[in-house]
């Protein structure tokens, strides 16, 4: 499969420009659903990958890094779009071992915030201290240390972030990552069964609008 390749070429001396992203969010499946391709706008997974959603309701995975300028871009878009969701279509965000210096700390770091309950307020100021106020967040020390001036207490931080169950969910994160096949960010998967991105739909708007599509036909499916 043809994948994006930039984001595998980030290095810790050099994150790149953020790429500018249209300010207008997709529109529904039906408005938009006409033209796009299997093979060309998306691609069906020959094995379906694990969901965490229940029953009824579709899972749309955003495969990201904080560490990626494509990323920090997209994600005002994403979140803008994620607030207009169907109450049975459900976002989620996986976060990618492979873009920047130790990328798995970054991984436990989002898993961390989660589990404390912070991530919802934390994580666009993450994506700013990377890519505006350019710290590193390359080892827990200086993790826990930026989070101090959050607001967020450095040793319920490194309890977190050395637990079994971050440590799990990392795991879990990357066997997602496989099964999608994921080698660029960001990336979308559709109920397991479907992935799109920005090499396939040339932007990442219109890959929100291929999501959009791809869950009203599941939904038809069910």
């Amino acid at each position: 499969m043809q994948r994006r390749e930039f984001t595998r070429a980030l290095t810790a001396a050099g994150l790149g420009s953020a790429v500018a992203l249209p300010a207008t969010f997709p529109l529904n499946a039906s408005a938009q659903g006409a033209g796009f391709e299997s093979g060309r706008d998306y691609l069906p997974l020959k094995q379906t990958a694990p969901v965490e959603t229940p029953a009824g309701q579709i899972e749309v995975v955003e495969f990201f890094s904080y560490y990626c300028p494509h990323c920090n871009a997209f994600e005002p878009t994403l979140e803008a779009w994620s607030r207009r969701l169907p109450k049975d279509v459900v976002l989620r965000r996986v976060p990618v071992a492979f873009v920047g210096p130790r990328p798995e700390t970054r991984q436990r770091l989002f898993y961390a915030l989660e589990a404390l309950g912070k991530l919802n307020q934390l994580h666009a100021k993450v994506f700013r201290a990377v890519h505006v106020d350019r710290q590193r967040l390359e080892d827990p020390a200086g993790i826990a240390d930026w989070l101090a001036t959050q607001g967020v207490d450095k040793k319920q931080f490194t309890d977190a972030y050395n637990s079994f169950s971050v440590a799990a969910k990392v795991g879990r994160a990357n066997q997602l990552v496989s099964a999608y096949q994921v080698d660029g960010v960001p990336a979308l998967g559709v109920a397991g069964r479907y992935y799109t991105d920005a090499s396939l739909t040339r932007s990442m708007e219109r890959s929100l609008q291929v999501v959009d599509f791809l869950a009203g036909e599941v939904k038809k499916g069910r």
